[in-house]
This record gives C-alpha cells, sequence and structure tokens, in this order.
C-alpha cells in the first residue's frame, strides 16, 4: 500500500491514503514541546490502544476514528485510519487538580488561564471544580501559551468556544470518574478537536499517558509532585539533568527509558483492565 506522508509531528506522523488520513504514533517522546533523541520502545502503540479503547467507551461523543485494523501491516497495532478534519488550532485542557504550569501561574497571580482560584490551594490539590484551561496551539518547534477563555472566543467564536469548553468537561468528567473506578486519578488532560462538516469532532489522542496526568489514587497527597503513570516521569528527569529546555533535549538513560516504559504499561493496564 502507498501512502503520502504529509507531516512529521513530535510524536505522531500523519499520512494521506485516498480520501482518508492514517494517524501512526512513534515511540518519540517529547517534552516542554521538545522532541527527545531516545524512543520509548512500545510507547506509539500503547497511547493508540489507549485512545482506542476511550473513543470506544465514549462512542457517543463523535470522533475521527475509521479503522484501527485497515492500515498498512508495518503500522499494525499504532495507527489509526481516521476521517480528515479541519482543525481548530486551540488545546482544551481540563483540570481538576492544581499542579504543573497552572501552578506556576496560581503561585503567581491566584487564577489559571484568568480564572481566579481559592487561596491557600498547593501542589496537588483538588480544585473546587475541574476548569477548562485553553492554551495557544502553535507549530512544532514553539511552545504553547494559555489562553484566557475571552481569548478562545476572539480567536473561534463565541459558540465554538463554548462547546469546545462544554465537550472538553464532558469527555474530562466521564474519564475521571471512569479512571478513579480502577485507582487513577486524571489530574489534567488536553484534546484537539476539528469539524467534520458541521459536526464538531474529536481527533488526535484520547485520555493517554502523553495527553494526561494519571496518578495513583491511592498515594495521592497534595502538597508536592505525586506518583504518575505518564511522561512527567521523564519531565522530572530531563528537569534534573539541567537541560535548559530548548533542543536538541537530552539523551534518555536505558534505566530511564524502562521505568518510562513500565508506567505507561501500567497506565493502560489499569485504566483498561487488559493486559499488554
Amino acid at each position: 500500500m502507498t501512502v503520502e506522508h504529509v507531516h512529521a509531528g513530535k510524536v505522531r506522523d500523519l499520512y494521506r491514503d485516498g480520501e482518508t488520513l492514517l494517524l501512526v504514533a512513534s515511540d518519540r517522546v517529547s517534552v516542554y514541546d521538545v522532541g527527545l533523541p531516545t524512543p520509548i520502545p512500545d510507547k506509539g502503540a500503547l497511547l493508540t490502544q489507549l485512545s482506542l479503547y476511550w473513543f470506544e467507551r465514549f462512542a457517543d461523543i463523535p470522533n475521527h476514528v475509521l479503522s484501527a485494523t485497515d492500515v498498512p501491516a508495518e503500522f499494525a497495532g499504532r495507527a489509526i485510519r481516521c476521517t480528515p478534519l479541519e482543525m481548530i488550532p486551540v488545546e482544551c485542557i481540563a483540570r481538576g487538580y492544581l499542579t504543573g504550569s497552572g501552578l506556576v501561574e496560581y503561585r503567581a497571580s491566584g487564577t489559571v488561564c484568568g480564572l481566579p482560584l481559592p487561596a491557600g490551594l498547593r501542589d496537588g490539590d483538588r480544585l473546587p471544580e475541574p476548569i477548562f484551561t485553553p492554551t495557544t496551539k502553535v507549530s512544532d518547534g514553539g511552545h504553547d501559551a494559555p489562553m484566557t477563555f475571552a481569548e478562545v472566543v476572539d480567536l473561534v467564536g463565541k459558540d465554538t468556544a463554548e462547546r469546545l469548553r462544554d465537550r472538553t468537561l464532558e469527555i474530562y468528567a466521564k474519564g475521571a470518574a471512569e479512571a478513579a473506578d480502577n485507582g487513577i486519578l486524571i489530574a489534567d488532560t488536553k484534546f484537539e478537536f476539528g469539524w467534520n462538516g458541521s459536526v464538531l469532532t474529536i481527533g488526535d489522542e484520547m485520555l493517554t499517558s502523553d495527553s494526561s496526568r494519571f496518578w495513583d489514587a491511592e498515594r495521592w497527597q497534595p502538597g508536592g509532585p505525586q506518583p504518575s503513570f505518564d511522561k512527567q516521569f521523564v519531565r522530572d528527569w530531563a528537569t534534573g539533568t539541567g537541560w535548559d529546555k530548548t533542543s536538541p533535549g537530552p539523551e534518555i538513560p536505558a534505566d530511564i527509558v524502562a521505568a518510562t516504559r513500565d508506567k505507561y504499561i501500567q497506565a493502560y493496564e489499569r485504566l483498561t483492565g487488559r493486559r499488554w
């Protein structure tokens, strides 16, 4: 099967095959919007299979999946044949807990993406209710920046902005409830949406270890970093090397590679109930 390679992202490659697209997840890993040179074995397949699990679980929410089996043999297990979408240039993030870049902004201003939060919150605290904290979506090599809801309205219009916010929070609530039943807290997660005609449709990935922070519910203790099953482990390692967060990123040592792969597998198995 001959397909046309049309885009290489930090993690995914996009191919055109007639009227459809092939979204192929590689084993590449990026942190702070920079691709690191060392792959994590099976990562692409784990992300793809976990996304497919959630797309199936929440099949009432329009998504871009056409097939996970009708793909070239060399991409088997890590590719999705999907409907082309007119992507919306907003990273749609839901936060149920305070950490990461949200914590940085909160400590500086008491807000996250312009939303005021109660005083005295700590790293890892559960928020009074989940919030929509969008960012810009920039091309590879740039850094996404926080947006207020008003800025999203200015960019895409009030109706679309409200639909993005409501759908983001809806999926987060459903995913967080199911994950909690399996001992995982979803601290935050990111979605990307596009238009399939007039239908708002989720694309890319859903509730994976690359797009979400997955915390161990039994070990959750606000006041500092949390034990996790996601790429925060690699972020923390990279930060500890003294790396300045610009390209090129550092090579990942073998023990960190193995530990990261294990965390991705644990997330997949605990969330889906399936053996990897």
